[in-house]
């Protein structure tokens, strides 16, 4: 297997394995992987940023891990040059942005008063381009998602989509959580997975009593959906070492396999750079 192809095996499985939240702070403490996911932000193939982006997008969603993230050498101005690269792909460029503010803000709240939030933020515009859009998250049951290949129409479908920055699959229970820019509708998503003619989406979302509730989408044909033309490829099922990621994400969480697969990553990122 020549690198580059190793290299996206490894940062997607670590993307999939941040994925489920019962992984992240295991993630984090280990000595090899946040410093190659800052050595993947560098890395020539867009692939590999983008999937490394959403890597390190889920260990921040772990208020505890901020900290680390943020303090981590190289992870900062890392995310500055993915940004300020002129070749960066718009979608890439609205992650990068979002993981900077989040990690900065998070700092500020704890170092001192609401004045040095604000000032924070705005310092990370000042970095970042006045372009930079907040985003959101969508929980969709998905009737139909029942193996690989409809997972593969599903990701065709919703990568099609302008605005859609990231989404991750629970095959088991047959939902797709997808980040969204806050400007998309989410029957935008539901009407490109529609367009399969073989799925239909429901939202999920938390009911009163908190129990969750799904609620059917009106289907309404003037929806006009932008399409995306500057995203890199996602990386198809076929190249990546999990073919399951709800299987993937529990191997951190179950021992000694676990602990093995991420030794067996930072041992590849030690093989492969220079620290």
């Amino acid at each position: 297997m020549s690198a580059e192809p190793e290299a996206l095996a490894v940062v997607n499985q670590l993307r999939d394995l941040a994925a489920d939240p019962m992984n992240r702070r295991a993630i984090v403490q280990d000595q090899g992987c946040l410093p190659g996911l800052i050595l993947f932000l560098d890395h020539a193939n867009p692939q590999v940023v983008y999937s490394a982006l959403l890597a390190i997008r889920y260990l921040a969603e772990c208020r505890a891990n901020r900290e680390k993230l943020m303090g981590e050498l190289g992870m900062m101005l890392s995310l500055q040059n993915v940004v300020q690269k002129s070749t960066t792909p718009g979608e890439t460029k609205l992650l990068a942005s979002e993981i900077y503010e989040l990690l900065q803000a998070s700092n500020a709240a704890e170092a001192g008063p609401a004045e040095e939030t604000v000032s924070s933020r705005r310092k990370a515009q000042f970095f970042l381009g006045s372009s930079n859009k907040r985003a959101k998250t969508v929980v969709l049951h998905i009737d139909g998602l029942d193996d690989s290949g409809r997972r593969s129409l599903c990701e065709e479908a919703l990568l099609k989509i302008r605005g859609v920055i990231s989404f991750t699959f629970q095959m088991t229970v047959k939902r797709c959580i997808v980040r969204i820019r806050s400007d998309l509708k989410a029957e935008a998503l539901a009407s490109a997975i529609a367009s399969t003619q073989v799925m239909k989406a429901q939202q999920v979302v938390k009911g009163e009593n908190g129990d969750e509730v799904l609620i059917p989408f009106v289907e309404d044909g003037s929806l006009e959906v932008e399409q995306n033309v500057d995203l890199p490829d996602y990386l198809p099922e076929d190249e990546s070492p999990s073919q399951e990621p709800d299987k993937a994400v529990s191997r951190v969480g179950s021992g000694q396999e676990g602990s093995g697969w991420l030794g067996a990553a930072a041992n590849f990122l030690s093989r492969s750079f220079y620290w």
